[in-house]
């Protein structure tokens, strides 16, 4: 049963946010302007390395940071909903070592082992919104124990060790070139960004996700599905998380249980940082994927001028804290044109 009323609201929801009125070139500059400071890096990494200014460099770029993206999107999903998933590190480390287990241990083939492990990723994510969703815990407290659980258990699978003995075929596919000398994972990664922008910004589903990031009360007496969504939403980040482990375990031909710590940071920097770009204020696709690249293009040139080891935590540290501030801010910009 509808309030009164919600037909014209949900009519209203369908059609999108009325359309902004503002300067061309603040809007332009709003939108892209971590592009424009991306190019700004290239070009200074570009003058103070020779070798940083070359293909290969592009090409490692782009082949190695497959993971961080598909946590990266997985994270987004989540956070469409006003939901916080800190558990996604450890399922990338679960989801990479449960594949090489079944793989390289069991005698399990490539397919199915890719298969049971991110089912069982999903339904981890299923058990994350039963506890937030159902029975109303916050789920940034509830990923944090069933994230630290998983870890647990991630440890106790692979007896703390370092699990090897994958599949050549599955290493192969991880690693040999597709298509201008970059490995399939990368197209996979592109293709579900492209599929994740079509749905948050082309469909129904996109649409009511963002009412109900913005008033879930209000979007539930407008008689939107608010629960099944948010639900659908953290088996979506536990999903494409274990996949994203399933490409880790594969790249390196081998699965570390203790990997997966490393890409919560970075998921949730690149994410913060995409909604600052492409589309301001809103948690997008194809910002998250500039954003991705845009922190690894600072951290591989800081690289080549010999910095190694602590500028990863550094940059990510502090484009997180200054992602969530100009997140904010766009947000908070963005409400009264809307309104």
């Amino acid at each position: 049963m509808t309030a009164p009323g919600s037909g014209a609201l949900l009519d209203r929801e369908a059609e999108g946010p009325a359309p902004v009125r503002a300067r061309p070139s603040g809007a332009l500059l709003e939108r892209y302007g971590v592009l424009g400071v991306w190019v700004l890096i290239i070009a200074f990494f570009s003058w103070r390395s020779d070798s940083f200014a070359s293909l290969s460099t592009v090409k490692l770029i782009l082949s190695t940071q497959t993971v961080i993206l598909l946590a990266t999107l997985g994270v987004l999903v989540s956070l469409a909903v006003e939901e916080f998933d800190l558990s996604v590190g450890s399922v990338v480390g679960f989801g990479g070592c449960l594949a090489a287990v079944l793989d390289g241990q069991s005698g399990w083939a490539p397919g199915p082992a890719i298969v049971a492990a991110v089912v069982v990723c999903a339904l981890f994510g299923a058990v994350n919104a039963a506890l937030s969703v159902f029975a109303g815990v916050p789920s940034i407290v509830v990923t944090l124990g069933t994230g630290t659980l998983l870890a647990g258990i991630t440890l106790g699978i692979t007896d703390s060790k370092v699990v090897t003995g994958i599949s050549s075929k599955t290493v192969t596919f991880m690693t040999d070139p597709l298509l201008f000398g970059i490995p399939a994972p990368f197209y996979c990664g592109l293709l579900l960004t492209l599929v994740l922008w079509f749905v948050l910004q082309h469909t129904p589903l996109g649409r009511r996700m963002i009412f109900i990031a913005e008033n879930r009360e209000v979007a539930r007496l407008a008689g939107l599905r608010v629960t099944a969504i948010r639900a659908g939403a953290l088996v979506a980040t536990s999903t494409l998380a274990g996949l994203g482990g399933v490409v880790l375990a594969g790249t390196n031909a081998a699965a570390n249980p203790q990997a997966g710590s490393y890409y919560l940071l970075p998921a949730f920097a690149a994410a913060f940082l995409g909604s600052t770009t492409i589309v301001p204020g809103r948690f997008n696709a194809w910002g998250a994927f500039v954003a991705v690249y845009f922190l690894t293009t600072g951290i591989t040139g800081l690289q080549y001028l010999g910095y190694a080891g602590w500028p990863e935590q550094v940059f990510y540290g502090a484009s997180l804290v200054a992602a969530v501030t100009l997140s904010h801010l766009a947000g908070h910009r963005r409400l009264p044109r809307i309104r």
